[in-house]
């Protein structure tokens, strides 16, 4: 039984059989607009071994290093299409998919002296999964993700697509630009790294996933990811159009915190440079007070990038996370995205320095 807190009533929520369960997991608290921001929830400050040396985890994740975050109020869910709709009605702002591209942040992306593209194809759009119809080579991502003029959040797989009847999705399609001009708006911020790691793993210290260390106890599954596909990755199904894509927010248990698709689904911008070597530079240095991340970005991995090419932090996995090929639907996985690159699996959601709950 875990105990959840909205406003001044106190309700109960049944724990799943086989998830991890530890007399330590915390108590929810969620805000209601007078004790705590409203669809809120409060993460109490904390110390926890961040990153992992699990046989899962990549160079990037090592080694598990003990830092220390300080309470915040963080969204219960990615930010909806309803919400982010909200936020474009009161403002009309223009996201970075609606726009021409900008070459100068294109340039900084692409191997040094690679010629400026023509007008004709700096056009508005964006990245779209748009899969496979057989099984391929993983090596090449290329070959299920493209470049969709007219792709954005109305229209995530492109402009035949559209959010209608999606309201309580998350949004995506939305660059790191986009999502700092939401949280000017909504009086809110990014949480670092440090702090979406430690909301995503709910209280439990080390484990695999953000419910416990079994990806679907007693068979039931805990997120939206591809390994509930009937097909092998990167292959769609022609009857659906090769649409994959977003749950609604809240279709899976919470974690510990009371925090909705902490894994799965879209990811999650976060406020960090990314750096691929950031952890074994924190490692060895005592317990880390409330880490914001490096000075500028480093990433080796990426063929054909420049190694210090503008990323930042993305957390959380998507629904085209695989055991064959990303398996980032675990608390310690990240990696480093473009900025100004919005993907059709790319969402958010945000924290609130708002005082303690009393």
């Amino acid at each position: 039984m875990v105990l959840v807190f909205t406003g001044l009533i106190l309700f109960g929520i049944v724990s799943i059989p086989g998830v991890n369960a530890s007399p330590a997991r915390p108590v929810i608290i969620e805000g209601d607009g007078v004790h705590g921001p409203r669809n809120m929830v409060w993460v109490p400050t904390g110390e926890f071994l961040m990153g992992s040396d699990h046989k899962l985890a990549q160079p990037n994740e090592r080694p598990a290093h003990k830092v220390r975050v300080h309470g915040f109020w963080m969204d219960r869910t990615h930010v909806t299409n309803a919400q982010f709709a909200a936020f474009v009605k009161a403002t009309g702002y223009a996201t970075t998919a609606e726009r021409k591209p900008d070459w100068e942040t294109l340039r900084v992306q692409l191997p040094p002296g690679t010629p400026r593209f023509p007008d004709s194809m700096l056009v508005p759009g964006a990245m779209v999964f748009t899969g496979t119809n057989r099984q391929v080579n993983l090596s090449d991502y290329s070959q299920w993700w493209a470049f969709v003029p007219g792709a954005n959040w109305r229209h995530p797989q492109g402009p035949d697509s559209n959010i209608e009847g999606k309201d309580n999705h998350p949004v995506v399609q939305v660059s790191y630009e986009d999502v700092l001009a939401y949280a000017k708006w909504a009086n809110k911020r990014l949480p670092t790294e440090a702090e979406w790691e430690f909301a995503a793993r709910g209280g439990l210290e080390q484990a695999t996933y953000a419910w416990g260390d079994e990806f679907a106890p007693q068979g039931k599954i805990m997120a939206n990811v591809w390994e509930n596909k009937p097909r092998p990755f990167p292959v769609v199904s022609p009857k659906a159009g090769g649409a994959e894509g977003t749950s609604p927010v809240g279709t899976f248990p919470p974690n510990g915190y009371g925090l909705y698709d902490m894994t799965g689904n879209a990811w999650q911008w976060v406020a960090d440079w990314y750096g691929a070597d950031y952890f074994k530079q924190q490692a060895g240095h005592g317990v880390i007070d409330d880490p914001h991340g490096p000075d500028t970005s480093y990433d080796p991995d990426e063929r054909g990038v420049p190694v210090n090419a503008p990323k930042r932090v993305t957390r959380g996995g998507s629904f085209l996370c695989n055991v064959d090929y990303c398996l980032s639907y675990r608390p310690s996985a990240r990696r480093g995205t473009d900025p100004f690159n919005p993907m059709s699996h790319i969402g958010f959601r945000l924290v609130s320095d708002a005082p303690a709950p009393l």
